[in-house]
C-alpha cells in the first residue's frame, strides 16, 4: 500500500487538494516556502503556485490557468479507492486566481527583494489563456526561443552545385514524387537547424548518415572548410539511444565515406561535472567545439536539457534534431520536439534551397493542398511546406513494418478510435485483441521465447540468444499493480521456470538464458542504462552477459554491471528506441492517468510483425481519446510576461 503523503503545515485549499491526491506534499511545501520568501500569504496565489509545481511534475512546462482542472490526480496504482473525483473539489474561479496572481509579489517582485519565482504570461493566441511558470522553466523556454529564432534569421553558405552533386550521389537522381529523405538532406545543407521527424522505420538514421556525408563533402569543398573535415558530434538523451545511433552510422560509414564517429549522451557531450559550480563544462560562455551536432531520439529530450544544449552551441554549428514527435515525451518537463514540429520557428526564405529543390517541390503538388498530415509520398501538403520554411521535414514512408500494424499506428496517432477498433476486431496475422484475463496465448509466447533463449544461451550462441530474446516482449503502462511490470515480471518468470528456463537452484544469482535489464550507465565498460541482454555459457563453463552491439554481440562479465535486474516485462517508457518481432501490450483500466494516445502509439510501434493488446475496448477508447497536453509557450507566437513592479 502506498498512502498519500500529507503536508502537515498545509491548510485550507492546499490541505484539501493534497488529501485528494491532486497536490503532493512536495507541491504544498514548495508553494509555502515561496510564499514565505516572497512575502505572499494569500491562499489563491499559494494554491496556483502549488499547481504550477504539480504541472511540472506532470511534464508540463507551465500551468495553463484556463485548464487548471485538467491537471489530474496523482496515479496510485495500489489504492485507487483513496482518490477523490477532482470535479467534486472546491476549485476556485479562474478569474479570481488570475487577478490575485497579477497583484502578487511572487510575480511582480515586492518589498522583500527582487525575487520573482513565478512568471505570468499572456499569450496573444485567443485559444490559450494566461500561463503560469516557475521562473526557472520560463527562462529555459526563453533560451530555446531566442537561440532558435536567431539561428533561423539567416542561412549558411552553400554551393548549389556541390550540394546537388552530393544529393544525386547519396539518393540517386530525382524521380517522380516526393523524396522526403532527399529534402531533409537539402534542408541540412542550407539551414543552421534541421529537424527530421518521423515514426519508427521511416529511415531517420539512414537519413542522418547521408546528411553527415553531404555536410562533410560540403565543408571540405566550401570556402570556410579549407579542405578539413568538419568536427562532428553524435548525441542522444540516453546511453542506449546513443549506442544505437553510433552503430547505425558506423554501419553505413564505409559506403558513404564517413570517418569513424562515436556517440555520447547529451550529459557527456556537454561535459557534466559533479560538484562543480557550473554543472556542465560547455555553456553559453564556453561553447561546444563542433561544426555539426546531431541529436537522435529528440522526443525524449527535456526542456532543461534542450536549453542547455542550445545555449552551448556556436551560432555557426549545424544542428540536426531527429525523433518521433508522436512518441512519449521526456519524463521531465517539456515536449520540445512536438512543440517545434507543431509550430516551426519561421525564418527568412533561402534562395539556395529553392534553387536546389524548386522544380521537385513544384512538381509535388501546389500549395493549395489541404493543411493536413501527409498521406502518401507523391505530394506535399501545405502543412509540410510550412514546416520546410522552418527547417522541418517529416518522413512518412515506413520501412520497418507495414500492413495492418502501420494502419493501426496511423489510426491511433490520428485519434481515429473507430478505425483502430475495427482493425483490432478484424484481427489477422498482425493484430490481436484479447480480454484482460485471456492469458493463454501470452503465456505460450513467453514460454516459447524463454525456451529458445535458454537453448541458445546454454549452447553458447550469443547471437541466437539475443535474436530469440527480441522475438517477443511484454510491455506494461504501470510499474505496480495488477497491470504493472512487477506482477507480470513475476508471472512470466514463473512460467519460464516451470517450462525449464530458469535457475537450476533458487540460490543461483546468474543462469544461462537469464534476461537482464541494465539500470545504470558505465560508459567506460560500454554499458548503458536501458540495455537488455542475456546470460550465456562459455566453452570453459563460465558465464557472460551478451549485449547487442551492431552485428556482433558484446560480452561482459556479470560482475561488471553497475546495476542490473532480471527482466521479462518492461514499461512502455523503457521500450522506446527498441524493436521486437512481437509485443504483448498490457493495458490498465480506462481510468488510469497513464493510459494515453502517445503511450499506445509508442507500444504499437515497437512491433515489427505482431501486436497483441491485452485489455478492453473501453481501455483502448480511453487511451486514444486521452491526448497528452503538455502546457508550453514554445509553440506560441508570442509569450509576454507580466511586467515587474516599478523599482524591482
Amino acid at each position: 500500500m502506498i498512502p498519500i503523503r500529507i503536508a502537515q503545515r498545509g491548510t485550507g485549499m492546499l490541505r484539501e487538494f493534497n488529501e485528494a491526491g491532486v497536490l503532493s506534499a512536495a507541491d504544498v511545501h514548495v508553494a509555502e516556502r515561496l510564499g514565505r520568501l516572497g512575502g505572499e500569504d494569500r491562499e489563491l496565489v499559494l494554491f496556483a503556485a502549488a499547481l504550477a509545481v504539480r504541472a511540472v511534475r506532470s511534464g508540463s512546462v507551465c500551468l495553463d490557468l484556463t485548464r487548471m482542472r485538467d491537471i489530474g490526480v496523482d496515479a496510485d496504482e495500489e489504492r485507487p479507492e483513496l482518490l477523490v473525483d477532482p470535479a467534486e473539489l472546491p476549485w476556485p474561479e479562474q478569474a479570481r486566481v488570475i487577478e490575485a496572481l497579477r497583484a502578487s509579489p511572487l510575480v511582480l517582485g515586492g518589498p522583500n527583494g527582487p525575487l520573482r519565482p513565478l512568471r505570468l504570461t499572456d499569450p496573444s493566441r485567443p485559444d490559450t489563456g494566461p500561463l503560469l511558470y516557475l521562473d526557472r522553466y520560463y527562462q529555459q523556454e526563453q533560451i530555446i526561443r531566442r537561440v532558435l529564432t536567431a539561428r533561423a534569421a539567416d542561412h549558411p553558405h552553400s554551393d548549389p552545385a556541390v550540394v546537388r552533386r552530393e544529393l544525386d550521389r547519396l539518393f540517386g537522381p530525382p524521380e517522380a514524387g516526393v523524396d522526403r529523405q532527399r529534402i531533409a538532406a537539402a534542408l541540412a545543407a542550407t539551414h543552421w537547424t534541421t529537424v527530421v521527424a518521423g515514426g519508427p522505420g521511416t529511415g531517420k538514421t539512414h537519413t542522418i548518415a547521408r546528411i553527415l556525408a553531404l555536410l562533410v563533402a560540403q565543408h571540405t569543398a566550401g570556402p570556410g572548410g579549407g579542405g578539413a573535415p568538419p568536427r562532428i558530434a553524435l548525441a542522444a538523451p540516453t546511453g542506449k539511444a546513443a549506442a544505437r545511433l553510433q552503430e547505425a552510422v558506423r554501419d553505413q560509414a564505409p559506403a558513404l565515406g564517413l570517418p569513424e564517429l562515436s556517440a555520447a549522451t547529451l550529459h557527456r557531450l556537454l561535459g557534466w561535472q559533479r560538484g562543480r559550480t557550473t554543472r556542465f563544462r560547455y555553456h553559453e560562455h564556453n561553447r561546444l567545439p563542433y561544426d555539426v551536432v546531431v541529436v537522435d531520439e529528440t522526443s525524449m529530450v527535456s526542456l532543461t536539457m534542450m536549453s542547455r544544449l542550445l545555449a552551448a552551441l556556436r551560432p555557426d554549428t549545424r544542428l540536426v534534431l531527429a525523433g518521433d514527435p508522436d512518441q512519449l515525451a521526456s519524463v521531465d518537463a517539456g515536449a520540445v520536439l512536438a512543440d517545434l514540429v507543431a509550430a516551426p520557428f519561421p525564418g527568412t526564405a533561402d534562395p539556395s534551397f529553392e534553387e536546389l529543390l524548386g522544380a521537385e517541390l513544384a512538381a509535388a503538388g501546389d500549395s493549395s493542398t489541404a493543411a493536413t498530415e501527409p498521406g502518401d509520398t507523391e505530394t506535399l501538403t501545405e502543412l509540410e511546406r510550412n514546416r520546410l520554411r522552418g527547417g522541418i521535414v517529416r518522413l512518412t514512408r515506413g520501412r520497418r513494418f507495414g500492413g495492418r500494424i502501420a494502419d493501426l499506428a496511423v489510426a491511433v496517432r490520428a485519434g481515429d478510435t473507430e478505425a483502430a477498433l475495427d482493425l483490432l476486431r478484424a484481427g489477422g496475422d498482425m493484430l490481436e485483441l484479447l480480454g484482460p484475463d485471456e492469458i493463454a496465448a501470452v503465456r505460450a509466447d513467453v514460454v516459447t521465447t524463454a525456451q529458445r533463449v535458454t537453448t541458445a544461451a546454454r549452447a553458447g550462441d550469443a547471437a541466437a540468444a539475443l535474436a530469440a530474446f527480441e522475438s517477443h516482449r511484454l510491455l506494461c503502462a504501470h510499474r505496480r499493480g495488477p497491470y504493472g511490470v512487477e506482477q507480470w515480471d513475476r508471472a512470466a518468470a514463473e512460467w519460464a521456470a516451470v517450462a525449464g528456463s530458469g535457475p537450476e537452484n533458487r540460490y543461483g544469482t546468474w543462469y544461462p538464458g537469464q534476461p537482464l535489464l541494465v539500470t545504470a550507465n558505465d560508459h567506460e565498460a560500454r554499458i548503458y542504462n536501458g540495455d537488455t541482454g542475456v546470460v550465456v555459457s562459455r566453452p570453459d563453463g563460465s558465464l557472460r552477459v551478451a549485449l547487442q552491439r551492431g552485428d556482433e554481440p558484446y560480452l561482459v562479465h556479470p560482475t561488471q554491471f553497475p546495476a542490473v535486474v532480471t527482466v521479462f516485462a518492461m514499461t512502455i517508457h523503457r521500450s522506446q528506441g527498441s524493436q521486437y518481432d512481437a509485443v504483448t501490450i498490457v493495458l490498465p483500466e480506462p481510468g488510469s492517468s497513464l493510459l494515453t494516445r502517445e503511450l499506445l502509439y509508442t507500444a504499437i510501434t515497437r512491433a515489427r510483425r505482431h501486436v497483441r493488446i491485452l485489455g478492453t475496448e473501453e481501455a483502448i477508447r480511453a487511451a486514444i481519446d486521452r491526448h497528452v497536453l503538455r502546457a508550453s509557450g514554445l509553440s506560441l507566437d508570442d509569450v509576454s510576461p507580466e511586467p515587474a513592479r516599478p523599482g524591482h
